[in-house]
């Protein structure tokens, strides 16, 4: 018996679970954060030195969207079939304090993921949340920017 498409995408439509090799791998992707963090404030301090080196609220709402924005990209280019990304910047003035950040997510161990960087300069404390959330029916349409800015 021949497998049409209509029988493809049925198979398609109904998985319940991501393959092996069609899951996030946060870990790796972690790795990729900090890479992207390090090039993107060498950059930064190179070209806008006055940002990096003292705190000023007024630049830090654009800077994190701009970080969360590229590291949505970075996550979509990894294309997953069927997982839906959020990613969370949070930016602080760098006073030798203690901050203790915290998120409850109500999802499949199994299917979803979350993995985090934090990045540390002079006057900043930069902390990148990225979640991978798996959809389990193909056909439900998500109408949202995909990012959550703080």
């Amino acid at each position: 018996m021949k497998r049409g498409k209509e029988s493809a995408a049925t198979d398609q439509q109904f998985q319940i679970k991501p393959k092996r090799k069609e899951k996030f791998k946060p870990g790796e992707f972690k790795k990729t954060i900090k890479e992207y963090l390090t090039e993107k404030f060498k950059t930064m301090e190179e070209k806008y030195k006055a940002l990096i080196q003292t705190y000023q609220p007024e630049n830090i709402q654009n800077l994190s969207k701009d970080i969360a924005e590229d590291i949505k990209q970075k996550l979509k280019q990894l294309n997953l079939p069927r997982y839906k990304y959020i990613v969370q910047v949070t930016i602080g003035e760098q006073k030798g304090q203690g901050v203790r950040v915290g998120s409850k997510c109500f999802w499949d161990f199994d299917t979803d993921y979350c993995t985090f960087e934090t990045y540390l300069t002079d006057s900043l404390f930069v902390l990148v949340t990225a979640y991978a959330v798996y959809l389990y029916w193909s056909n439900i349409r998500v109408e949202s920017t995909d990012i959550l800015y703080c």
